[in-house]
Parts: structure tokens; C-alpha cells; sequence
């Protein structure tokens, strides 16, 4: 059940480039944390900007109550956020939102795909399965990929792709996942990133995979009351298709279900 808590920031420290790790003690949130369900932050001192903040949950340890988001900076709010001190109180609310399945234990790996900071909407799910999964990591340059030692040291099968060749293989990650599909033809796909990259590889599953995506959209609410964060999803209408709510509903949906423009 979500919860709404005053949460200490333990540290808040830059990885790279625009990108943070912000540790939190939050033990009710960490406890009942899924992989890709996310919570959604207040900022303190920032009274013009009165909603609060998604962020996916990136890590958690129960023994311990920290709870751990990665964000980049790319707007007042979380440019804000980069400068808050070890101490600082937030309010925050979760965990929020329709999470991944496990990946089931089976001698098949789990294929997850991530573009830039999706990497950390899927770090709970390789750290909770049974068998390392193949971790597919894409960005635009070697500075957008995004946790690349930390799949490693879960003993993850980490593979690279960049659009300009910095790192990896050169092109699209989804050109990774081909040719994973093409070695584990049974294995379930897991995917965070930009809408096209999520389109990309709904397509490459079509039907044939179990498939899950995290569709990303602005948020006001967080919990299903102000319809703002709709997306498309297939259904026996008129059109083929209706709304849902990715607050609510979502994050994540099975690749099969969602409605494509």
C-alpha cells in the first residue's frame, strides 16, 4: 500500500554528466517497493512549483529502509534538486504505480533494454532475478549510459550501443536486442527508454515474447484522480482503442496492450 512519509536524504551525490543518485531513508516504501513502480516527491523551498515530482525507484535495501532514485537535471525541479544537502527532508509518497513481473526461473536470462536513465527503472528487476538477466544499455553517447558498472557487479551479461559509436556498438540498442532474440528466442523482454525505442521493440515482440515496457508521461497527481498521464491502450471500442492511466494502470504495460499512433 502506498505511503506518505517524511523522508531524510542520506546523500545526493552527481554519477556523470546531468545524472544523480539520490539516497533516501524511506523503510515503509523500501519494504513494499516493486521493480518499476516509482514515488513521487515534493520539493522543499520551491513553493511555485506545488506538484510533486515522479521519479522511478531505482534501488532499495528493506534490512537498512534506504531508498535509492537516479534523475537527471533537466528543468528547474531538478535542478533544485541537485543542490539539496545530506539531511534535507522530502515528502514523499509510494511506492505508486503498476510494476514488472518477475522474470520467471527458468534457464532462459531475462532480456532487459534500457535507453539513458530507463537503466534505472529496471535495476530492481535484474537485482531480484533468479538468473542474471542480458542487460541491453543504449544512449546517444558514452555520458547517457547509465549504470553500467552496477548490472555488472549483479553478474549481468552487459552490452553497449551508442548512436555515435563512443561506446559499444554503434546504432540503436534495439539492434542488440535482435540479435538477443535471436539466441534466447523464448526469453521475456523488460524495457524502459524513449517512445520510439519502446514502439521499436513492441514490434520486434509482437506476440512472440513476454513483453513489458514503462511508459513514461508527465504526471500531476500520481494516483489515478486527475487524468493527466493517459496513454492509448487497445481495447473493443470503436476506435480499437481507450484510455488508461500510466499513475495508475501503468507504469509498465504488456507490449501487446498498448495502442501505437
Amino acid at each position: 500500500m502506498p505511503a506518505q512519509l517524511t523522508s531524510t536524504i542520506q546523500q545526493n551525490r552527481r554519477l556523470q554528466g546531468d545524472y544523480y543518485r539520490l539516497d533516501l531513508t524511506a523503510p515503509p516504501i523500501a519494504v513494499e517497493a516493486a521493480p518499476g513502480q516509482f514515488v513521487h516527491v515534493q520539493l522543499p523551498n520551491l513553493a511555485h512549483r506545488i506538484l510533486r515530482r515522479p521519479f522511478s525507484i531505482f534501488d532499495t535495501d528493506s534490512a537498512s529502509g534506504r531508498l535509492s532514485i537516479v534523475y537527471k537535471v533537466v528543468g528547474e525541479g531538478t535542478a533544485h534538486l541537485a543542490t539539496l544537502p545530506a539531511g534535507t527532508q522530502l515528502d514523499l509518497l509510494g511506492p505508486l504505480g503498476h510494476g514488472y513481473t518477475d522474470f520467471p526461473q527458468t534457464d532462459c536470462p531475462g532480456l532487459i533494454v534500457a535507453g539513458g536513465y530507463g537503466a534505472a527503472a529496471l535495476f530492481l528487476l535484474a537485482k531480484r532475478a533468479a538468473i542474471p538477466p542480458i542487460v541491453l544499455l543504449g544512449g546517444r553517447s558514452q555520458g547517457d549510459l547509465l549504470l553500467v558498472d552496477d548490472y555488472r557487479q549483479l553478474g549481468c551479461d552487459v552490452r553497449l550501443s551508442t548512436n555515435d559509436g563512443s561506446a559499444g556498438r554503434q546504432g540503436l540498442v534495439t539492434l542488440l536486442l535482435q540479435e538477443a532474440l535471436a539466441q534466447h528466442p523464448q526469453a521475456p523482454v523488460a524495457a524502459c527508454g524513449p517512445n520510439p525505442m519502446l514502439k521499436a521493440v513492441c514490434a520486434m515482440a509482437d506476440g512472440c515474447h513476454r513483453t513489458e515496457i514503462s511508459l513514461d508521461h508527465a504526471m500531476c497527481c500520481g494516483v489515478g484522480a486527475c487524468f493527466a498521464c493517459v496513454v492509448k491502450q487497445k481495447a473493443d471500442t470503436p476506435e480499437g482503442w481507450t484510455y488508461v492511466r500510466t499513475c495508475k494502470e501503468g507504469p509498465v504495460f504488456s507490449a501487446e496492450t498498448v495502442f501505437w499512433d
